[in-house]
């Protein structure tokens, strides 16, 4: 059971919750710290995937020399 299975209605539903709690004039503060929070994390995990695959390409090299 993930995000997958919210929904369009209880994305809105979430969206009203929000809107209440926070007001009109803090969501555009709270949309941008979410992008930038995002967008850090892909880069994370690109370079992590980035690294893993140069240290097996690494090992495979290395193998092959022996």
């Amino acid at each position: 059971m993930g995000f997958s299975s919210i929904g369009v209605p209880g994305l809105i539903v979430i969206l009203i919750i929000v809107l209440i709690v926070f007001g009109p004039k803090k969501l555009p503060e709270i949309g941008s710290a979410v992008g930038k929070t995002f967008s850090e994390f892909k880069k994370s995990t690109r370079d992590l995937i980035d690294d893993d695959e140069t240290k097996k390409e690494k090992s495979t090299a290395d193998k092959k020399e022996i």
